[in-house]
């Protein structure tokens, strides 16, 4: 008799922590689901209530499932919500700029001095005969407050979200580094783009430069123009304002660009 005791207590426990286990896993994970839905974890008192709850969230998440995909079977099936979009998508995609596009161009081309250390005139410093950032964005600026559609610079198309800029002598553009000379071209209002050129205070410096110092600065009518659509990322991952320098007209003598 005393031999068989210790057989049936392990028989019985054989049984038992299977149950136990299980009755934990669900006391714990019930648990869990009310601290997600309520912010806090809940004391489980009742078993059988925590299961019954856990049973109703299940079926509200079910509930939820089925609508949603509801949802999407009948935006599937509804093709005028489709066409409705691509309509939309297509009519804004020229000032996105993501489609090719045509039409009369101006071509705007910035240069360095072309000076070396030797031949720098006196008093003037690297830095005043080369262009700079702010000299090829006060261009672009100027061209779009023109009536620019669509603008390119050197062989790439000119989105929102485009970067324009200068790492030392060098243009950072899209991942893509350019030496200068730099060249902005854009399709718009042609005689708009013009003026906008001529009334704006940076590039009306940058002109003083050019004929101080030999600063490239030349614009164009290059006619009819086609530009492929830009194919790269629109998502911006960060922004910046830089503010132009004050317009100074040069002088005899050193002026600080």
């Amino acid at each position: 008799m005393t031999s068989e005791r210790p057989a049936r207590r392990r028989g019985s426990w054989r049984v038992l922590v299977p149950v136990v286990t299980l009755a934990a896993g669900l006391m714990f994970g019930t648990s869990a689901a009310l601290a997600d839905r309520t912010g806090s974890v809940e004391r489980p008192t009742d078993l059988a209530g925590l299961i019954q709850e856990r049973n109703r969230a299940v079926a509200d998440l079910t509930r939820q499932a089925e609508e949603l995909s509801a949802e999407v079977d009948g935006l599937s099936r509804d093709g005028s919500t489709v066409r409705q979009t691509t309509a939309q998508a297509d009519r804004i995609a020229p000032g996105v700029g993501t489609l090719p596009v045509q039409g009369p161009a101006l071509r705007v081309t910035l240069d360095d001095a072309g000076y070396s250390l030797e031949t720098l005139p006196e008093g003037y410093t690297v830095d005043d005969v080369v262009v700079h950032q702010q000299d090829v964005q006060s261009v672009v600026n100027a061209l779009w407050s023109g009536g620019a559609e669509a603008m390119m610079i050197q062989d790439q198309r000119i989105v929102a979200t485009s970067s324009v800029q200068c790492v030392g002598n060098t243009l950072y553009l899209q991942g893509r580094v350019y030496s200068p000379p730099y060249s902005i071209t854009a399709i718009g209002d042609v005689e708009g783009m013009q003026q906008a050129l001529e009334d704006d205070p940076v590039v009306t410096n940058f002109r003083g430069w050019s004929r101080a110092l030999g600063l490239g600065y030349q614009v164009e009518d290059v006619g009819v123009q086609e530009f492929p659509g830009y194919a790269g990322p629109t998502r911006p991952l960060h922004a910046e304002v830089i503010t132009p320098r004050e317009p100074t007209e040069p002088t005899v003598g050193p002026v600080q660009r």
